[in-house]
């Protein structure tokens, strides 16, 4: 046989098997393989809540689907550099994402990343979020949410967060515009060290993520003036949302989420999301959810692009306003 006959030969097989194998990926039948290890990255550090949830949701993914889900702590840059890593990873459905809102943030935060979060991540499934609890030291003479309101118009107040752009320091940021009040920031280096001097008194309120200060509000080092949600939630149900409590326009929840690279195959995507949204919509998965502060919010892949639209232009706004720059 010539050369060439062999050549034209070998390109045949080859598009032939390519032909063989592509139906299977494209209808997401061959996703994941049975000897695949799928690696979840977690941008921040482990013990968090989006840590907290993605190993739930990674020992349950590789439950279902007989496979190795590995966790891969990757802090650093306000949840860019992981990002950065699974945004130029293969897009063969190995490498997943958890993201929150501090990466919707982030998109007007960091103009010169390294990578584009809208073009090189795609959604495939929102899990769950926390509402954000407005809190005080229990000493304070402020008692309602309607106090902090007036206050903060009549003489300076501070705040902390764990660090700039963070959901503390966005919320207060949303709080202070639509309060029309300025109310100063303090930055930390994490939620912990903040609490720490809210109940010692040496700031006025936080805006807190929900699990880092119910256990002092139950323990009675804190009050709750608010919670910024849409409904009370069941373990505090002495607390009004922000809508009843006179603050309607302050609802932030501190979602998560989970992205892939944006290459991954639609119907590997749809697959995937499907299966995570059915893990997070067990009722056993919800009730331990509520436990640890989260409120289970299913939606697959379209819808939650939808979300991550709006979330984005949403926090664009407010730090453009506040003039918020990264840490």
């Amino acid at each position: 046989m010539k050369r060439r006959d062999l050549l034209q030969g070998a390109a045949a097989l080859t598009a032939t098997g390519t032909l063989a194998c592509a139906p299977a990926w494209a209808q997401g039948s061959d996703y994941p393989r049975p000897d695949a290890t799928i690696r979840y990255v977690v941008p921040f550090p482990p013990g968090g809540l989006t840590d907290v949830m993605a190993r739930q949701i990674g020992q349950q993914l590789g439950e279902h689907w007989k496979v190795s889900v590995v966790v891969d702590n990757k802090p650093g840059g306000n949840g860019q550099i992981g990002a950065d890593l699974v945004a130029k990873a293969a897009p063969d459905g190995n490498t997943l994402l958890a993201i929150t809102l501090t990466h919707a943030a982030n998109v007007t935060l960091f103009p010169k990343s390294p990578f584009s979060f809208q073009k090189d991540l795609r959604p495939v499934a929102l899990l769950a979020g926390s509402p954000m609890l407005i809190v005080v030291p229990e000493a304070s003479p402020i008692r309602t949410l309607k106090d902090l309101m007036e206050q903060s118009r009549m003489r300076q107040l501070n705040a902390g967060s764990s660090g700039n752009g963070t959901p503390p320091h966005l919320t207060l940021a949303l709080f202070n515009d639509l309060n029309k009040s300025s109310i100063q920031h303090v930055p930390y280096k994490g939620g912990a060290p903040s609490m720490t001097d809210l109940i010692g008194g040496q700031l006025d309120v936080i805006f807190s993520n929900f699990p880092e200060s119910i256990p002092h509000v139950k323990g009675g080092k804190l009050r709750a003036l608010a919670i910024a949600s849409k409904a009370r939630y069941p373990s505090l149900p002495e607390v009004p949302t922000t809508a009843e409590a006179g603050m309607p326009e302050l609802q932030v929840e501190n979602w998560t989420g989970m992205m892939a690279p944006a290459g991954m195959p639609e119907a590997a995507v749809r697959k995937l999301g499907a299966e995570v949204l059915k893990i997070v919509s067990a009722s056993d998965f919800e009730a331990r959810a509520r436990q640890q502060g989260f409120v289970v919010d299913a939606r697959g892949p379209d819808r939650f692009a939808a979300f991550l639209t709006e979330e984005i232009a949403r926090w664009a706004r407010v730090i453009q306003t506040a003039n918020i720059q990264p840490s």
